[in-house]
């Protein structure tokens, strides 16, 4: 009878612990918590950059004004954080996947889960395609 419960007690801690690092993503939270290797969760698994392209700055930057203007301002901490440099505290990848997939960045990604925590605020998904968010990261990459 003893045995059987220690087995219990043994499964249930298991158990408990398989669950708690499953919710806390296994072990890779070093690199999820760099911000300089973090490529946050969405659909953009690498971004090539190369030389910026002036072309898609204009249209990034026309993107950025009509669909993000009203929560994010470039020098200055607004209903979101200030995107000034943001090319320099974030990867590429994770940049465009918190605009593509803002509802499952802020559930999972630790870093958008600390900028929810600071601005109170969830960032709107705003139905940018993908091509569109990269217009907006070389439009980021241009202002430093």
């Amino acid at each position: 009878m003893k045995n059987r419960i220690k087995l219990y007690a043994l499964i249930i801690v298991a158990a408990t612990s398989t669950l708690f690092f499953v919710q806390c993503g296994g072990g890779d939270d070093a690199a999820s918590n760099d911000p300089m290797k973090n490529k946050g969760i969405g659909p953009v698994k690498t971004v090539t950059i190369g030389e910026i392209d002036q072309t898609m700055v204009a249209e990034g930057k026309e993107i950025f004004d009509s669909k993000c203007s009203a929560c994010h301002k470039m020098e200055s901490k607004y209903i979101g954080p200030a995107l000034k440099g943001v090319t320099e505290r974030r990867t590429p990848e994770w940049i465009m996947n918190m605009i593509l997939n803002p509802e499952e960045m802020l559930r999972k990604d630790p870093i958008a889960k600390q900028l929810m925590k600071e601005y109170s605020a969830p960032m709107a998904n705003q139905g940018i395609k993908q091509d569109e968010a990269r217009k907006m990261l070389e439009y980021f990459r241009t202002v430093k």
